[in-house]
């Protein structure tokens, strides 16, 4: 990958590695596919629910999308994935997980959960109407970060107009988001979860306008095995956006809430275009 620049810890979210994305961005790329293994939550990971589960869409199949995949069909959810490349090249994720590959146009129909995981530069390029046909209380998760000197160029409604992230997103979808998993790394969605209660459960930062929504991701999150914490609406999500506390941070309920009450709105250098 040669040498990575030298710019802070970059979860999940920072590049849709794959379909949207075609170079590689070495240190992005690197931290994002790090493992932390961890045996002692393997089994409780693959426990299914009881009942029925939720149709989830999920919209980019790089590695918070695949292993989102992996863990929502292990837990007997129905799960539709798409890229941009067309689902015959997701054959191999959904031979491993009985996901269903779609096209992006089709990922969302008849859901109750979305995920958008693509590379923020890409947001615009999504087919108009994408949510289009989904449940009319779809709750829509934006797992993205903007990473303006490592990969997405210069948004100038983030830099000069002051929009956070997901407002950006929002504007583009035409639909409100909950922004989450984007300061979480890849491979803790698989090795990390623990069940309710446990001492060493991660939290993970949810922000969102629509409270019902958000409510329904913290669902879908402690099922996945992880605590939250509720971090304001959009317009407050600047405080897990890359570059403050909490982004990165492996800690419980008190840890992160006292990384986003420690937050500044100010970015960062490595994060300014």
């Amino acid at each position: 990958m040669g040498v990575a620049p030298r710019y802070g810890t970059t979860p999940v979210g920072a590049t849709g590695r794959g379909p949207w994305n075609s170079r590689r961005l070495t240190r992005v790329d690197a931290l994002e596919m790090h493992a932390h293994a961890s045996n002692r939550v393997h089994v409780w990971t693959h426990r299914r629910r009881e009942g029925p589960g939720m149709k989830i869409g999920i919209i980019g199949a790089g590695n918070i999308g695949g292993n989102l995949t992996r863990r929502l069909t292990a837990l007997g959810h129905e799960v539709s994935v798409a890229n941009s490349r067309g689902p015959e090249t997701l054959t191999e994720l959904a031979e491993e997980t009985g996901a269903t590959p779609v096209t992006v146009e089709e990922a969302a129909r008849g859901a109750e959960v979305v995920v958008v995981t693509i590379p923020l530069k890409a947001i615009p390029s999504l087919p108009s109407g994408v949510l289009d046909g989904a449940a009319g209380d779809v709750a829509v998760i934006d797992t993205n970060n903007y990473y303006p000197q490592q990969r997405d160029g210069r948004v100038a409604a983030i830099e000069d107009e002051g929009l956070t992230e997901s407002r950006w997103t929002e504007r583009h979808l035409g639909h409100a988001v909950i922004k989450a998993f984007n300061g979480t790394y890849a491979q803790d969605i698989l090795d990390r979860p623990l069940p309710a209660g446990a001492p060493d459960r991660m939290a993970l930062p949810v922000a969102g306008d629509d409270e019902a929504a958000k409510a329904k991701v913290r669902a879908l999150i402690d099922e996945l095995g992880f605590d939250t914490v509720d971090a304001g609406g959009i317009d407050d999500s600047w405080r897990q956006q890359p570059g403050t506390p909490v982004y990165g941070l492996r800690g419980g309920v008190d840890e992160v809430t006292k990384a986003l009450a420690e937050a500044s709105p100010e970015r960062t250098e490595a994060f300014r275009g």
